[in-house]
């Protein structure tokens, strides 16, 4: 008996201090996602946007944030949650970069994409890119209202 109770209290000496440093209720819990994909900064973007057929934007923005933030040149906008259903659409003969604002749906879509057997070469953030000095981000003017007509016939009495 003595040599379980010196046994126990050994383990409980070693173990004790790790199970409460896992616990530790003042740390938050780490929740940082790493994402295969790549991101690209101001010069790599700038490399890519020089060869225009060799490569494909994919926007994965809502229209308003095209709008507000603008995007790159030789783009297409897929939405993060339509991607899986309009993949027929993506070419497949082009290196891929994804963009949102600042990278992070864009890293969620690049490596989905990789897992489908698209060459993805990175993620950007077109603010960030802007924020580095680049200037082939587009603004896209939102076109103004058109006047409103009446389509109901003069009626004379």
């Amino acid at each position: 008996m003595k040599k379980f109770l010196t046994a126990f209290a050994l383990l409980a000496t070693f173990v004790t201090p790790f199970s409460f440093a896992q616990t530790d209720a003042n740390k938050p819990a780490a929740a940082e996602v790493k994402y295969k994909t790549p991101e690209l900064h101001r010069a790599q973007i700038d490399e890519w946007l020089a060869k225009p057929d060799k490569v494909l934007f994919i926007d994965i923005r809502r229209p308003d944030e095209l709008i507000t933030y603008g995007s790159f040149p030789v783009f297409l906008n897929i939405q993060l949650a339509d991607l899986e259903k309009n993949v027929a659409f993506i070419p497949k003969d082009r290196s891929i970069i994804t963009v949102s604002n600042h990278a992070n749906r864009a890293f969620k879509a690049g490596d989905w994409l990789s897992s489908k057997g698209f060459k993805v070469v990175g993620a950007a953030g077109s603010e960030n890119y802007e924020k580095e000095g680049g200037t082939f981000v587009t603004k896209i003017v939102k076109p103004e209202p058109k006047p409103q007509t009446s389509n109901t016939p003069d009626v004379k009495k």
